[in-house]
């Protein structure tokens, strides 16, 4: 399947591109809001830590966008190193891309048979084999629980434990069949095995880890009166945006003496979006994977 940018006119809307401006996209992916940054007069500097997307975006040599192998955590260190002091946007478009979950050798679907790897960057770290057929059932059970928000976390990791005693866990078919039979098949609109692949992903890579390390990140190189755009596709990550966001707008807290005072967290951001901005139904029904889709944006206020 081809890569549809999601939320493509709204996060340009939110960002208010301005023409000669200078934008960072922290998850390039294949450029799609990257491109259209550039449509409207932009520069931008793409950071991204898969080597099939870096690779194909740098030997198309797109005029206007500087293409970086990295991650988004480090987003304040890549800008600097750039020689950026400050830019007029960010953007964070999270999840896996389509490329990423058509290609069955990257193992992010359960969909297509496939090693079970999971690594965003196929050249660090341990992949979702390795987790599945390592760590003890407390653990996995830990990172279900946590990162799946998986309801049946004890039996799906006992389950996998079990399984593994066979014969290690290669595929992402197999451990799909696991989780499968574990909680006794599809209930629902969902596969059961969605937040199983999901944790396993998101501990793989430490989406959660990278994205508190670039939200901080963006912040400190955008300047007054920028702009932040961050679209999630999980309710963790979500969360994890509005809190932080949230916490950088801050508060009025009336005092007893008479007046208020502001409390948060420096810098200090105004709202964008005064609450999720999610796909229409039309864009759903042309790609579905938009559905989860949530966008959320903020300012930098002028000192």
């Amino acid at each position: 399947m081809k890569h549809v940018p999601v939320l493509f006119e709204e996060t340009m809307k939110v960002l208010e591109i301005e023409p000669g401006g200078r934008y960072v996209d922290g998850t390039l992916g294949r450029a799609g809001h990257a491109r259209g940054m550039i449509e409207r007069g932009a520069k931008v500097l793409g950071i991204d830590r898969d080597d099939e997307a870096v690779g194909e975006l740098e030997a198309m040599g797109i005029e206007g966008l500087e293409v970086v192998k990295g991650n988004h955590g480090d987003l304040e260190a890549i800008v600097r190193a750039h020689g950026w002091d400050e830019v007029d946007g960010v953007l964070m478009d999270l999840g896996v891309s389509s490329p990423q979950l058509d290609e069955a050798e990257r193992g992010f679907s359960f969909m297509r048979e496939g090693p079970l790897d999971m690594r965003m960057d196929r050249t660090k770290g341990p992949t979702a084999a390795d987790l599945a057929n390592g760590l003890e059932a407390p653990e996995l059970e830990e990172i279900l629980r946590e990162l799946g928000e998986e309801p049946q976390a004890r039996r799906i990791a006992q389950a996998i434990v079990k399984a593994r005693a066979d014969g290690r866990i290669e595929t992402t078919t197999q451990l799909a069949g696991i989780v499968e039979k574990a909680v006794g098949g599809r209930k629902g609109a969902h596969h059961p095995a969605t937040r199983t692949f999901q944790a396993l992903r998101m501990k793989v890579n430490d989406e959660l880890g990278e994205l508190e390390r670039a939200l901080e990140g963006g912040l400190k190189v955008l300047k007054p009166g920028g702009r932040m755009a961050v679209i999630t596709f999980e309710s963790l990550s979500d969360r994890m945006v509005k809190r932080f966001f949230a916490e950088h707008a801050g508060r009025e807290v009336s005092l007893q003496a008479g007046g208020s005072r502001w409390e948060g967290a420096l810098p200090k951001v105004k709202a964008v979006t005064r609450k999720a901005i999610k796909a229409a139904e039309e864009e759903v029904h042309a790609n579905p994977r938009a559905r989860s889709a949530k966008l959320r944006a903020v300012e930098k206020e002028r000192i």
